[in-house]
């Protein structure tokens, strides 16, 4: 198999290249002083780069103490907090190899994970101890961050033992770049949870690659709020401070995201779609829920205003004058202040990735003058892949590839991957590596995609998510289900079905948070799930949202029924990953008589049938073969690193 192994150089700010993380780490430090890089949401701890340093360095005395060697791997299990980042770091610095559990995991996935890795040590809070132990796993030592148990080592007491101080310096000197910064497990969609192999290498590619787009430093803030175990964290909330001088404020209750953008205000900020449709959802409630019938027109003319100039430039025309003076006054009375309560007002750069992102929620923030940069990538190359430019208003492309990474098609539209972030393989899983990686260094991604006009690259859906119905009609589930969860902030999770069926249906959950919030808002108790999936107003809402959706869409692509669940679909769940990744299998396995019930010719009570909507042209499949290669593929240049 074709490895390509080079060292990547970046630039750090110092002047001078760094190879390792580190390397980059002491240079950031060095740089930063007493400025503040590290604190909690809560304000219970608080961090400059002297002090992260610092830390960092006592941690890895303390690690070093306990006999870990270069190579080693060392599980941690933690929410978002500074303690986190200290305990990585110290880990890199040792030239151990520090990898995240997902604190959702089952003890049956923490102990398929920990045998795999192999690791004798685990870094943990009070609240994970009994799924650890339920885990059956038999740690040699377990390093408690806060109320340490009997049995357990303090944090506190392993940054105390500093004899091996002496040689600190030597042995964050000996890590290589293609020393292993990380093992990233997949959240485990259709099996068991896979070991991502990422070197240091393939990490600095990662960020010289994003440099180009995303040019950050240490006036940057940004919120750390997704789980550690996700790459998304870890390249932007980690390696990215580390290297950059990034400040990291993190949040260790997901639940209280709106409370902390508004004390943070980032002025970077990566969410997965769902997070930008509440996002959207929050801000048109509270203009239609304000109390002044006044705010409320002033507030609905200006997004409509901010909307309206903002599809004209998606369009590709220039606003007429007329149009660019309201938005004008539109930002000034009402959208700034709206930006400021959300906590959005000084965002530089705004990222969505991880699944595709609705048309209308792009629009929707484009109109407050946040060009929201889409991403696509996977785990397999260090996070990203292409990325559109904030000054690209397109809708549906995910952009160009990153510097360094080429990308081509193959003849069934898969995109494949080549380049520095391409990961070293599945931990001791060489024939899963095999699988994913051709001889010539190829990555299978298993997304569709296709080529627009101006050669970027659109994510058609996942190849092994495809239905095809009975038909023949090839569709992408994500789409429609994207679609119809951006209609209304009622809708938590979508499911689509339709493979081998006569027409597509789906499963519908509520969102709870969403709900309590508005109840809060109009100044009422918030009905249970149950009741509410039975009144006839949040049926209407939810059928309303459908229908828009399908108005998006094709005829076959459109939710003729569905399914309104009186439950919620949880991270980690049986039927949602802690990436918020739908476990399609499991969800028809255990909903095979609701799905059954919406094929048959009398619908029970839980179900709804929507009217089919007037379609735009069906969308076909294809790929523009404007450049073949000797393989018949289209393929992009690379742009050098």
């Amino acid at each position: 198999m074709h490895r390509a192994r080079s060292s990547v150089a970046f630039p750090h700010r110092c002047g001078n290249f760094v190879f390792t993380l580190p390397e980059a780490f002491q240079a950031t430090v060095a740089m930063g002083g007493d400025t503040t890089a590290l604190r909690s949401h809560d304000r219970t701890s608080q961090f400059s780069w002297r002090e992260y340093g610092e830390a960092v360095r006592d941690i890895a005395c303390g690690l070093l103490e306990l006999s870990v060697e270069k190579g080693e791997t060392i599980g941690l299990m933690l929410s978002n907090r500074p303690e986190f980042h200290l305990v990585d770091a110290a880990a890199l610095h040792v030239g151990a190899t520090p990898f995240s559990i997902y604190n959702t995991m089952s003890p049956q996935q923490i102990a398929e994970v920990c045998a795999n890795a192999e690791n004798r040590i685990i870094v943990t809070e009070s609240r994970f101890l009994p799924v650890l132990r339920q885990a059956g796993v038999m740690f040699e030592v377990i390093v408690c961050v806060d109320d340490a148990e009997r049995g357990t080592l303090p944090l506190e007491r392993l940054a105390e033992m500093k004899t091996k101080a002496h040689i600190f310096d030597s042995v964050w000197r000996d890590v290589r770049p293609d020393d292993l910064a990380t093992i990233s497990y997949t959240s485990g969609t259709t099996g068991s949870p896979k070991g991502v192999e990422l070197s240091h290498a393939n990490i600095l590619a990662q960020l010289v690659g994003l440099a180009e787009h995303l040019p950050v430093g240490p006036q940057d803030r940004i919120l750390s709020y997704l789980p550690a175990a996700h790459i998304a964290d870890r390249v932007t909330a980690h390696y990215g401070a580390m290297v950059r001088g990034v400040q990291v404020t993190t949040l260790h209750e997901p639940t209280k995201l709106a409370e902390a953008l508004s004390d943070t205000r980032p002025t970077i900020v990566f969410g997965v779609p769902q997070v930008w449709q509440k996002t959207k959802s929050a801000i048109e409630r509270g203009i239609d829920t304000h109390p002044n019938a006044a705010a409320r027109r002033i507030g609905r003319w200006a997004l409509t205003a901010g909307q309206k100039c903002a599809n004209a430039r998606i369009e590709g025309g220039r606003p007429g004058p007329g149009l660019r003076l309201r938005a004008r006054l539109a930002e000034r009375l009402v959208l700034r202040r709206v930006l400021r309560a959300a906590g959005l007002d000084a965002v530089r750069f705004a990222v969505s990735g991880a699944a595709p992102l609705s048309g209308d929620t792009t629009q929707f923030f484009h109109a407050f003058g946040i060009p929201l940069t889409q991403v696509w990538g996977l785990t397999e190359a260090t996070g990203v892949c292409t990325t559109t430019s904030p000054t690209d208003l397109s809708t549906r492309s995910v952009g160009m590839p990153v510097a360094g990474l080429d990308l081509r098609l193959g003849l069934d539209g898969e995109v494949f991957a080549r380049g520095p972030t391409v990961m070293r393989g599945y931990h001791q899983d060489l024939a899963a590596t095999y699988r994913a990686i051709d001889a010539e260094g190829w990555l299978r991604t298993g997304d569709l995609g296709e080529i627009d006009a101006e050669g970027g690259l659109c994510i058609v859906g996942r190849k092994s998510e495809m239905i095809i119905t009975d038909e023949g009609d090839n569709i992408s589930p994500a789409i429609i289900e994207n679609a119809i969860a951006a209609a209304s902030f009622l809708i938590g999770h979508v499911m689509v079905i339709g493979e081998q069926r006569p027409y597509l249906t789906a499963l519908i959950t509520l969102d709870e948070e969403a709900i309590a919030a508005d109840a809060r808002l109009a100044h009422v108790e918030p009905a249970t799930l149950d009741v509410l999936c039975k009144r006839p107003g949040v049926r209407e809402a939810v059928s309303e949202a459908v229908r828009a959706a399908n108005s998006t869409v094709s005829g076959p692509e459109q939710v003729r029924r569905f399914a309104l669940l009186d439950h919620v679909w949880r991270l980690g769940s049986a039927e949602v990953t802690p990436k918020s990744s739908l476990r399609r299998r499991m969800i028809e396995q255990n909903y095979g008589a609701e799905i059954e019930s919406l094929y048959h010719s009398s619908l029970p009570s839980t179900a709804v049938e929507v009217a089919a909507a007037v379609a735009p042209p069906k969308r076909v499949l294809r790929n523009k073969r404007n450049a073949w290669t000797e393989q018949h593929s289209v393929r992009w240049p690379s742009r050098g690193m």
